[in-house]
Order: C-alpha cells, then sequence, then structure tokens
C-alpha cells in the first residue's frame, strides 16, 4: 500500500480518515477476484467472527464456514461446550442448511421458541426420521401455543434429492414458487435448502479442512493452566486456535505462547496437521515482532476501536485502527508473521481498508451480533423491532461468567474493575437480518473495491492499494443520503 502523493501522515488514522484512489486497472468484474486468505487459515473469505460470547456461537461459526469465513470460539465457555460445537460444526453438511426439526406432537410454543435461530425461519416436522411438513412463523401466528404442530403444519411443497445439482435445485424451488425445501436421502433429512442458499453455494466457496469439514477456530486465554486447555481444544479438531487477552503485550502472553506453540507443534507431529497460532491484541510494531517471536503465526490487531468496548475512554489507551493495522502489518510480513485486523469495522469500506493497510483477514464482532445466528435470544422493544443483547468481553457480565469459579469475595472485587458495556441492543437490519446477508454486503464492497485497485488476490491488494487522507467533510461528502436535502 502506498499514501496518495507519496506523503506519510502526521498523525494516526482511523478507518474514517482515509479513503482509496482508483488505478488503472485489468480486473473487469468483481466476480474476478479470488478472497482466498494469505494467513494460512484456509479461508476463502477475509472474515473472521470474533471470539465474543455474544456473537460466535454453532450456528454462526457453522453458516460463517459454509460461505468461506471462520468464527472463534470464545475463551471463556467450558471445554465440553468446545468439543460439542466442533464436533457439531464438524458434522454439518458443507452444503445443505442444518434444519430446525420438530416432532409432530410438539407445542407451537416450542417451535416458535427456535424459529429465530436460523434465518430461512422454518421448522421441519420429522416423524422416524422422515420429513413430513414444514412449519413457518406464519403457520404459527394466531393459534394456541398449546396447539401441536401437526395441525398448523403443512406438506412439504418438494423434496430435494440429496446430491441434486445446485441449479436444478434452485429451479425446482422456483418452479414450485417456494423459499424451502427439505433435502432427503430416501425418506431420510439431510438438511434444507433454501433459493439464496443456493445462489450462495454458487457464488462463495466453503472454507474446509483436509477431511472437506467446516472449519473453526477457539480461543484460549493467558489464565490457568494454557498448555492443558490448548491441548484439549486442538485434540477436538480445531483449526486455527487464539491465544487472547486485552494486552497482548504483556509479558504473562510471551511466557505463554512458546507452550501453546509447543503443544501446536506436538499436536502437528501425531496429526500432521498445522492449526495456525493467533496471539494479541497490540497496536504497535514491536508488540507484533515480540508475539512473533514467541511463537505467534498470525498477531491480531486492535485495542479500543470496537463498538463494546470502553478501554479508551476507561484508559486513554488504545490507537487509530488504520494506522495500528498498516504498522503492525508491516512489521509482522517482515518476520513471516501475519495479521488479522480486529474491531472497528461497521462498513463494507472498513473491511477493505484493513486490508489494503495489510491485513489478512478481518476480525467482525458487534456488527454480526444483531443476526438472527448470534447466540443471543431474540427480543422486541416497544416499538416491535427484533434486537439481541451485546456485551464486551471485559465488560462486568463477561467478567462474571469467567469468574463463577472463583470465591464471591474475588468475584466481587474483580466487579469493581470491569470495562465495556454490560447490555447493549443490536439491532437487526430487516433488509440484512441474517449473517449470510451481511457477508453478501461485505464481500460485494470488498470485491469491488479490488476492481477498483486492479487487484484480484489478497496479495496483489496489499501492493496495489493507494490510500489518500481526508477529513470529517470528505467522510461526510461519501454518504449516501436516503432522503432529499
Amino acid at each position: 500500500m502506498e499514501f496518495l502523493g507519496g506523503a506519510e501522515p502526521q498523525h494516526d488514522l482511523t478507518y474514517n480518515d482515509v479513503f482509496m484512489v482508483p488505478s488503472r486497472s485489468s480486473v473487469t468484474s468483481r466476480m474476478d477476484v479470488d478472497l482466498t486468505t494469505p494467513d494460512g487459515v484456509g479461508t476463502t473469505v477475509p472474515v473472521v467472527v470474533s471470539n465474543m460470547t455474544a456473537v460466535s456461537g454453532k450456528r454462526m461459526a457453522e453458516t460463517v464456514a459454509r460461505r468461506g469465513g471462520i468464527a472463534v470460539l470464545p475463551q471463556d465457555i467450558p471445554v465440553e461446550a468446545i468439543r460439542e460445537t466442533v464436533a457439531a460444526v464438524k458434522g454439518a453438511h458443507t452444503v445443505y442448511e442444518t434444519p430446525i426439526v420438530v416432532e409432530p406432537g410438539s407445542p407451537v410454543a416450542q417451535v416458535l421458541s427456535v424459529m429465530g435461530k436460523r434465518a430461512h425461519h422454518a421448522a421441519v416436522v420429522v416423524e422416524d426420521g422422515r420429513p413430513i411438513g414444514i412449519a413457518t412463523e406464519e403457520d404459527c401466528t394466531g393459534v394456541d401455543r398449546f396447539s401441536q404442530v401437526r395441525d398448523v403444519m403443512h406438506e412439504p411443497e418438494a423434496l430435494v434429492p440429496e446430491g441434486t445439482d445446485v441449479r436444478e435445485a434452485f429451479d425446482l424451488l422456483d418452479s414450485q414458487h417456494i423459499n424451502l425445501a427439505p433435502v432427503v436421502a430416501g425418506d431420510e433429512l439431510r438438511g434444507v435448502v433454501t433459493r439464496k442458499g443456493l445462489l450462495r453455494s454458487a457464488i462463495y466457496r466453503p472454507a474446509l479442512d483436509g477431511d472437506g469439514r467446516l472449519r473453526i477456530g477457539a480461543a484460549v486465554g493467558i489464565n490457568g493452566d494454557v498448555r492443558a486447555r490448548a491441548e484439549a481444544i486442538l485434540s477436538f479438531g480445531v483449526d486455527v486456535l487464539v491465544v487472547d487477552t486485552a494486552h497482548g503485550h504483556q509479558e504473562k502472553m510471551i511466557d505463554v505462547l512458546p507452550s501453546v506453540r509447543e503443544a501446536r507443534d506436538a499436536h502437528e507431529l501425531a496429526t500432521g496437521i498445522r492449526v495456525p497460532l493467533v496471539a494479541g491484541n497490540v497496536v504497535s510494531a514491536e508488540g507484533a515482532r515480540d508475539l512473533a517471536a514467541a511463537g505467534a503465526d498470525i498477531i491480531k490487531v486492535g485495542v479500543g476501536p470496537g463498538a463494546m468496548c470502553t478501554t479508551r475512554m476507561m484508559t486513554g489507551v488504545g490507537r487509530p485502527q488504520f494506522s495500528a493495522v498498516l504498522e503492525c502489518a508491516a512489521a509482522a510480513k517482515d518476520v513471516g508473521a501475519h495479521v488479522w485486523a480486529d474491531g472497528g469495522v461497521k462498513y463494507p469500506r472498513d473491511v477493505a481498508l484493513a486490508l489494503a493497510g495489510g491485513a489478512g483477514s478481518v476480525m467482525i464482532g458487534s456488527w454480526l451480533a444483531g443476526t438472527y445466528e448470534s447466540p443471543g435470544d431474540l427480543q422486541r422493544d416497544g416499538s416491535d423491532r427484533l434486537y439481541k443483547e451485546s456485551f464486551g468481553m471485559a465488560s462486568a457480565r463477561a467478567v462474571s461468567s469467567r469468574t463463577k469459579d472463583r470465591s464471591a469475595f474475588d468475584r466481587a472485587r474483580l466487579a469493581l474493575f470491569e470495562e465495556g458495556i454490560s447490555s447493549s441492543r443490536m439491532y437487526l437490519d430487516p433488509e440484512r437480518p441474517g449473517v449470510e446477508d451481511v457477508l453478501d454486503q461485505i464481500v460485494s464492497g470488498v470485491r469491488s473495491a479490488f476492481t477498483y485497485a486492479g487487484a484480484d488476490t489478497i496479495g496483489k491488494f496489499h501492493s496495489r492499494a493507494v490510500v489518500g487522507i481526508q477529513g470529517a467533510a470528505g467522510y461526510d461528502e461519501g454518504r449516501p443520503r436516503h432522503t432529499s436535502w
């Protein structure tokens, strides 16, 4: 990347402070762009779901991996829960969506309680492994909550045989004017497909491991028996391991990393599978170099840019994210490492600019909290708008969960010093309520940015992007107006 006119900035920059200048390009279509990441994680789009409890879980991990990204499970959840989640994601189909399954005798209330867990908003009614009906939100509206599903369901308008070509399956749904159909092998349910999902399957390439299964990551902290936890998580088959703490450039991180790397190397020797090791967070070249020297393959960059983070307001510590990514990426490249830009992205332009600054992937948290696939329960406010609650990983809510095994006194003492928002409403965008809808928006914008730079890979984008500096008026000028002046 180079700055417009060669002028180096005199102060640190956020994503809002910069813009990208078009260059002469031979890349004529956004579909000619390959977004396979250069960081060795095996993803085909540069999106990593942040290891936040309110964001990353089984549904999120499965859905994002099917579209080429990867989710990192939080460090605070029990090891057994990580094992179960990894197994579920690895067992999920790479094309067919995992259905919501209910029995014909289930109450309507049960169906409604799980309907918001999937963007397709339908449950498959199964008897003896055979799909006998579909129950949608519309079917369940206006009926007694104790009514049985068999009383409100309708028969599937179509069944898609397993292995049907994506185009043929789409044509079948389109000809029947339906959005969803069960996929079956004989009479047995294998999954569901939707028209939009089938289209996406023809555009995205899933992030798959060496055995053709969906990829997933997990995080560990720097306290307790970190190596033992890392060894357990590696044994579950995770595809990336993140050593995570708010202040990554500290002695404890540098002391812990070598033992985690030893565990990773032993796992590789036993299985032949190399799992990339990520560590962070830092915002300086020195921090990036030190973590790489301690054993990290990928450096996580960002202190304070996240929507749930109050670190900068509480402590004054942090750094504008674009400059942090730019400096850390250059330092990491010098020592053969990569960086993930963690936090501060609100629009597709920010993801593109993070990649222009040298990131291999971009970590996204709160932006994805307000989607059907995040772990939180779907709620409605007084004006009937749908939302989910989100919270920071250093907030009182997260600290309480993380320290639940300590004494009451220790928990109360630690709670005095939390940072981060404990409860924030993340509203679902009516036009993009699912994580795949958000991914469509991000990937579309990033692909277009690459065509403007004349780059068809992330590596070429790193070298070809030309970035200028703007003031607040320049940023405002680029914002669309949905109403007249």
